[in-house]
């Protein structure tokens, strides 16, 4: 893919600033800093001014029909891993689409698909990656920088370079899948009858997860109708 990538210093937030500015033509903004920085749903994104790298990526996956728009999660979730990896180890997909270093978030995304019809017109993805700020002070339980990990600053830019490198649709699913975070052992979830102890057994084409409980009950779930329990801090 090839993008024009445009560098503001602040705005709203990247997302709005695609949809507000998008073309037919795949695009990037990057910025210091987001004044209404989001995470999913109602999630708030911390991050200290000039510190980390924040950016929205417009593409036009062609011919990709909306029953297949997990495969644009899928791709991007793919692309930061494989950017980071040329920093550091250890790294998961906490699914849907979290970047986790060990127990810790590195990296979350957002993703806003527009249809036509049956079909993806659009996707603006947005990334957020901890890159070079020292500290967090918000109540996120876990988060975590490449300063932290490494013991020095890195070149945001650089690294959106690397993102943008490995971004490619489709993707490998089975390689997403290979990576996934609790993809191994009995861990704890949580939904709306409780908590419950389960194996995890495979993220569908859907985007839908999968797990098995210790009663040997398979479970299905939709984003945000299941939650990871005993998350370290």
């Amino acid at each position: 893919m090839n993008f024009d990538v445009i560098h503001i210093t602040e705005t709203d937030s990247t997302n709005h600033w695609l949809r507000n500015h998008s073309s037919d033509e795949d695009m990037v903004v990057w910025t210091n800093y987001q004044t209404e920085g989001r995470g999913c749903g109602t999630n708030t994104w911390e991050s200290e001014r000039g510190k980390n790298l924040t950016c929205s990526i417009l593409i036009h996956p062609l011919g990709l029909e909306a029953r297949q728009q997990f495969s644009v999660s899928m791709a991007a979730s793919l692309a930061v891993v494989d950017a980071l990896a040329d920093y550091t180890d250890g790294l998961s997909i906490k699914w849907p689409n979290d970047i986790y270093w060990h127990d810790r978030k590195i990296c979350g995304i957002l993703i806003e698909n527009r249809l036509t019809g049956g079909i993806i017109k659009d996707s603006i993805i947005g990334i957020g990656v901890n890159v070079n700020q020292a500290q967090f002070v918000s109540d996120a339980p876990n988060p975590v920088s490449l300063r932290q990990i490494l013991g020095h600053e890195v070149d945001r830019e650089q690294l959106l370079t690397k993102i943008l490198h490995h971004l490619t649709l489709p993707p490998d699913a089975a390689r997403y899948r290979a990576l996934l975070y609790r993809r191994e052992g009995i861990h704890r979830y949580s939904d709306a009858s409780g908590a419950f102890e389960a194996s995890l057994v495979n993220v569908e084409d859907d985007g839908h997860l999968l797990l098995k409980d210790t009663n040997g009950h398979l479970r299905r779930y939709a984003f945000k109708e299941v939650a990871f329990l005993g998350i370290t801090e």
